[in-house]
């Protein structure tokens, strides 16, 4: 509890301990704005000797090469050859130890973040903070989930209205452009989120404004149901694939196998493998109701009575999200069996 003087005396002796404690406040600022000064300092010179040694590895990189291409291997001895592969591995390496230094430095932000943050510095500069903002996408992306998973269910079996509709489609806009903000950040402090897992964020923004925009008609009721459906679903498997992949990756990490900065995604990766397979055919059943979902929609955008310019776009995103997540998991899928084939070898 704080002291609350009642006298003019211990007023008075209240003010000078309060002077010297502002005095201590100030000075204590001013060093921090010191040290700030010299942490930018340090940033600028480190950021430019990484950009600097960079070009001069990959300058080095291409000397390699062309020695190889005019020394033939006949001509070059054993020990040279042995010497090129070291170099070679070196420079990996150190290609992936400046990448693990600059998830710690500022750096100018990409096209998107540029566009809706302007230039702000979104690099965190510690451990713990990138961590932090990690798990709080984390917990983020399970709490949307459970709330679109009763929203969708209300409106498919309790409630009927386009107003609730629009407002169901709407959180789904704002959920999706927030997971496309916080994976740029995220991206820029060193998770390595793979490219189709960020892109299909976009596509899935695109489509729920256009579903957003479509309106009340019978070709949208014809839809409707069906759309609901399947927003149930996702949800679902959305919520299967956050529960175990959180745990997986948290067993990985523990085993120094994947970066602190991996996240849960809406898809299947190579790690994934050990522990997860049982995934495959609810993803697998997901990719192919999106199909149905565009073939639906392309066959009413023929028929006569069909307006909607929404009809059309709606079914040209779902087939661009068939086509990239079906075609991303059966990727990797064969990439785990090329693999168990050569072992076997």
């Amino acid at each position: 509890m704080l002291f609350s003087p009642t006298g003019f005396t211990e007023c008075l002796r209240e003010w000078e301990d309060l002077e010297k404690d502002y005095q201590q406040i100030q000075d204590t600022h001013r060093l921090y704005k010191q040290k700030l000064e010299e942490v930018t300092k340090l940033q600028d010179s480190c950021s430019a000797a990484i950009a600097r040694q960079r070009k001069q590895l990959k300058d080095l990189t291409s000397s390699l090469e062309v020695c190889k291409e005019n020394h033939p291997s006949s001509k070059l001895s054993q020990e040279d050859l042995d010497a090129i592969v070291e170099i070679k591995d070196s420079i990996k390496d150190k290609t992936n130890a400046f990448s693990e230094m600059e998830a710690f430095l500022p750096k100018k932000n990409g096209l998107y973040l540029t566009l809706v943050l302007g230039n702000v510095n979104v690099t965190l500069l510690n451990k713990q903070s990138k961590f932090a903002y990690k798990d709080e996408y984390e917990k983020f992306k399970l709490v949307l989930t459970v709330i679109l998973f009763v929203f969708s269910f209300t409106c498919r079996f309790l409630l009927s209205y386009r107003v609730l509709d629009a407002l169901f489609n709407f959180l789904l806009v704002w959920y999706y452009c927030t997971l496309t903000i916080r994976e740029s950040i995220l991206i820029s402090n060193g998770s390595k989120i793979k490219g189709w897992w960020v892109f299909h964020h976009y596509v899935s923004t695109f489509l729920s404004g256009v579903m957003l925009t479509w309106p009340e008609g019978k070709l949208y009721q014809m839809f409707r149901n069906q759309f609901l459906t399947y927003c149930l679903y996702q949800s679902f498997v959305q919520f299967l694939q956050y529960y175990y992949q959180s745990g997986c990756l948290y067993r990985l990490r523990a085993l120094g196998e994947r970066h602190n900065m991996d996240l849960t995604v809406e898809g299947f990766q190579s790690w994934m493998w050990r522990g997860l397979t049982f995934l495959l055919p609810f993803l697998f059943f997901g990719h192919f109701w999106q199909l149905y979902n565009s073939i639906t929609l392309f066959r009413m955008f023929q028929l006569p009575e069909c307006k909607e310019w929404q009809v059309l776009m709606c079914g040209c995103s779902y087939m661009a999200l068939f086509l990239g997540n079906f075609f991303t998991t059966l990727r990797v899928v064969y990439q785990k069996y090329n693999q168990d084939k050569s072992k076997s070898l």
